[in-house]
């Protein structure tokens, strides 16, 4: 087979051979992009302005924030741009930067989910130590933690995987340069060490999914004994967001990079990359400001800053 290595890139799939379908699906695209934007710089805006937002929990949801604008940007606006020209090229460089891009934000956002979820814990059973355990230092070396991981993750993935000979059609069947589609391009079993890097951070992955699971139980088993329904109520609103966002986040990115890939994907392979790299960063501000009162009040108060603003 012709090998590719040095070409200048690879084509990328559109979501549909039909313009006229694939307009449509890029201003969907374009209307969620628009979406996470707002609702994201929203969190940002209310948390860093509100001294009522304080706090580590608010604290992480921001640094969230700014991870998911960056996670969706890595990939919808080049997708979207694609679409628009109607062209499906992506130089090499560019995506490699991109699978770096798009490695680094997703470990990150694994990484921050359980450093959020640590924090849950410690508020709900161990509140009289919340102060002392989640204090400034911690939340900063936390946030560390978690960029330094997925630079880690980033560099690790992306030189494997481009460390490999590429051979046969250079057509990557995703809107973006997805790596368990870029394996597929590989010459022979060239791709074995990637598999190691990817087992690694399967497992790394694995271990975050069990600590979230771990602090989740124990939260629920402190909630259930809190005696009183508004104190139950109050636990719950803070803890069944974050979780509902763990939940979407790990369960479609494991199905997605652990279940065979065929040849010719379908419909289900792009809604499930849909679920895990579009919907999270979209739906992240709307499910944390749903049942959250302290950050519903907190939004108001920017929306009303906001409109005073344009009316002066």
């Amino acid at each position: 087979m012709a090998n590719f290595t040095t070409m200048n890139g690879f084509l990328l799939v559109g979501f549909s051979a039909k313009p006229e379908l694939e307009i449509l699906c890029a201003s969907l695209f374009l209307v969620l992009y628009l979406v996470a934007l707002t609702g994201n710089i929203l969190i940002i805006t209310a948390t860093s302005m509100d001294d009522s937002l304080y706090s580590p929990m608010y604290f992480f949801l921001k640094h969230l924030s700014f991870l998911d604008i960056y996670y969706i940007s890595v990939t919808v606006p080049r997708s979207i741009c694609n679409s628009f020209m109607h062209t499906r090229s992506i130089s090499l460089w560019e995506c490699i930067l991109q699978c770096w891009a798009f490695t680094l934000c997703g470990s990150a956002e694994v990484a921050m989910l359980t450093v959020m979820s640590y924090d849950r814990y410690v508020a709900i059973c161990l509140p009289l130590r919340y102060e002392i355990i989640m204090n400034a230092n911690t939340c900063i070396h936390g946030i560390l933690a978690v960029w330094i991981s997925g630079v880690i993750s980033g560099v690790r993935h992306t030189s494997a995987t481009f460390s490999i000979h590429f051979c046969g059609a250079n057509v990557i069947h995703q809107f973006f340069c997805e790596v368990p589609q870029l394996l597929k391009l590989a010459c022979s079993n060239e791709y074995v060490s990637e598999l190691g890097v990817t087992r690694f951070l399967s497992l790394l992955a694995s271990l975050c999914f069990l600590s979230i699971g771990f602090s989740y139980t124990h939260i629920f088993s402190t909630v259930l004994r809190i005696p009183s329904a508004e104190g139950r109520a109050k636990a719950f609103s803070t803890c069944l967001p974050h979780l509902a966002v763990v939940i979407l986040f790990l369960s479609t990115g494991f199905f997605e990079f652990l279940k065979p890939h065929s040849d010719s994907p379908t419909a289900l392979d792009f809604l499930l990359t849909l679920f895990y790299t579009v919907l999270p960063p979209t739906l992240n501000p709307m499910i944390y400001s749903l049942r959250n009162k302290a950050m519903k009040a907190a939004l108001k108060k920017v929306v009303k800053r906001r409109r005073a603003y344009f009316f002066c």
